[in-house]
């Protein structure tokens, strides 16, 4: 259901997570208030609406509004962890399992009392830092040299060339590419010890798509929280090839580079970071079925 969402929009030639969303906020639960994350964040932003406030139907109903006729519930995914006992082995397993909600945004509510709608309107402001801050307080973050005209992260001797500023036409494409191997860098062994990033090998192998995703996805949201917008790609049409060929050969793909570039994007925020299955609650998600 997530891959077919994800490929549906690159057929059309949109890049759900180049989608700006600034101006109309990170995608939230109207109750709890808490952001969604990893594919989460994707699934609604490419809904394109103006207010990216959302709630389940058993939330709308606690609060005396309803779902306005025809319109349809938008899915929301999340993973837990179960615990089986193996009865040969006497052991114990944890195995992940996915569970998907249903959730509607604002617009296609009535009944909201205005006190829940005032914050709606509010303008949606992110308290991160500047994009130079970024870099200086991630935490053991990597060196950064300027030498030569090439741009890439070495994760054998840890550290990322960049070309000097002036070399780029605007300041916000020097931002845009420190960023995307800043994410690289969170794969070192020292961090977050990413298998995509050690493993990665020849251009178009699974582990290079996979990390080249993940540096992209994550690039784009470290650009959106300092609010230096996100811009197409100067090839679009060969990205999305590749990331069609992908999802459609493996539905993991999608789920598990999303995560991966939420985890890469909180340890440079130095976010405290909170799992998937507790920024949804019972409450968020009503009636809720399993993968």
């Amino acid at each position: 259901m997530v891959t077919e969402r994800i490929i549906s929009a690159l057929e059309k030639g949109v890049v759900p997570w180049q989608q700006p969303w600034r101006n109309s906020g990170l995608p939230q639960n109207l109750i709890t208030g808490k952001v969604y994350r990893g594919i989460n964040l994707w699934l609604l932003l490419s809904l394109g609406y103006s207010r990216n406030f959302f709630l389940s139907e058993k939330q709308l109903e606690a609060i005396g509004g309803k779902v306005k006729e025809g319109e349809k519930a938008n899915i929301i995914v999340f993973w837990k962890q179960i615990t089986i006992d193996d009865p040969d082995t006497t052991e114990t397993k944890d195995y992940p399992f996915l569970r998907y909600y249903r959730v509607f945004n604002v617009e296609q509510c009535e009944g909201i009392p205005e006190d829940k709608l005032s914050k709606v309107d509010e303008t949606i402001h992110n308290d991160i830092v500047s994009c130079e801050d970024v870099y200086e307080q991630m935490p053991k973050k990597p060196k950064l040299q300027h030498k030569g005209d090439k741009a890439f992260y070495n994760p054998l001797l840890d550290f990322i060339n960049m070309p000097a500023k002036t070399q780029f036409p605007k300041i916000e494409d020097y931002y845009s590419v420190l960023f995307h191997e800043l994410i690289h860098s969170t794969g070192h062994l020292s961090r977050l010890n990413r298998k995509e990033l050690l493993n990665m090998s020849e251009f178009g192998s699974e582990p290079y798509s996979i990390e080249e995703l993940v540096a992209e996805i994550g690039c784009c949201f470290l650009k959106t929280v300092v609010g230096i917008g996100n811009n197409d790609l100067e090839n679009n049409t060969a990205y999305i090839d590749g990331w069609l060929k992908s999802l459609k050969n493996d539905h993991k793909f999608i789920v598990f580079a999303s995560s991966q570039a939420q985890k890469a994007t909180d340890y440079i925020l130095n976010t405290c970071i909170q799992k998937e299955d507790e920024s949804i609650t019972e409450t968020d998600g009503g009636n809720d079925s399993t993968f």
